[in-house]
């Protein structure tokens, strides 16, 4: 067995026995909720591929291994690193497809190898029969194919340093609420990311809606009518003759009737 592949089964092997505890919770999906992606949903996520995440972690073998939720991601992110195969070792990430496809997107389970033996598969699995993490005997009519660490290791030996941060990223669909049965890669919908979806939706929604407003410019018949009028009106005043100019006279009072002419003549 390769070295990578011993530390894991050596982590692995001595949480045999572990069982998730009430409401779905699990001690891996809680380390990966806190250190992996900071979403408390994810501490009661299935958690098959949480727990190899979490083992390859105390290992030291994170960046061979690879550490995701979801299981459909981890197989593809393997055979990226030219890294997947048909054929069982120990040591070797096994994933499953229940219905019997051979397709990566149809993974729903991941577990360990521990050995092959005449055509059976032994492996270590967490979240199976709902909450235990086992041993199992496997036969391969349900395996979709293998992801080596060792030959990620060769990969990534030759490439850039650039290219070892990947065994943390992630792409997975938008998250949905795990099924009641059996071990499934589905995660849970995170708050934020609604959220911010819909904030986006909503400031995409406001500026096409003002980009499509223009100020309303008047025109019409009744326009140019009313123009017609205003310079028609016009031409009249300017035509009209001015009104003669009459000169002031000053005013004077008429006597009242018994008033003092030196009376009078002092009012005027």
């Amino acid at each position: 067995m390769d070295p990578i592949g011993d530390d894991l089964l050596r982590i692995i092997k001595a949480e045999v026995g572990y069982r998730e505890g009430p409401g779905r919770h699990s001690k891996f999906g809680e380390w990966y909720a806190t250190h992996m992606v900071r979403d408390p949903q994810y501490e009661t996520a299935p958690w098959c591929g949480m727990f190899v995440a979490w083992a390859a972690e105390r290992a030291g073998v994170a960046e061979y291994v690879g550490q995701f939720a979801w299981t459909p991601s981890h197989a593809r992110w393997f055979e990226v690193h030219g890294a997947w195969s048909r054929t069982p070792e120990p040591g070797a990430l096994v994933f499953f497809d229940w219905s019997g496809g051979k397709d990566i997107g149809g993974v729903d389970h991941v577990g360990v190898v521990e050995r092959v033996e005449s055509g059976t598969i032994h492996t270590i699995e967490g979240n199976v029969d709902r909450v235990w993490l086992r041993r199992k005997k496997r036969d391969e009519s349900k395996v979709v194919g293998y992801g080596l660490p060792r030959k990620v290791k060769e990969k990534l030996s030759g490439d850039a340093p650039s290219s070892q941060a990947s065994s943390r990223i992630e792409l997975r669909p938008a998250p949905v609420s795990a099924p009641l049965t059996g071990p499934s890669p589905t995660l849970p919908v995170s708050a934020e990311t609604v959220v911010v979806a819909g904030s986006l939706l909503l400031v995409l929604a406001v500026t096409l809606a003002l980009g499509r407003r223009r100020p309303r410019v008047p025109a019409g018949r009744h326009r140019r009518a009313a123009g017609t009028r205003e310079a028609a009106r016009e031409r009249i005043v300017r035509r009209a003759p001015a009104a003669p100019t009459v000169p002031t006279v000053p005013a004077v009072p008429c006597p009242r009737a018994g008033q003092p002419r030196d009376r009078l003549d002092r009012a005027a």
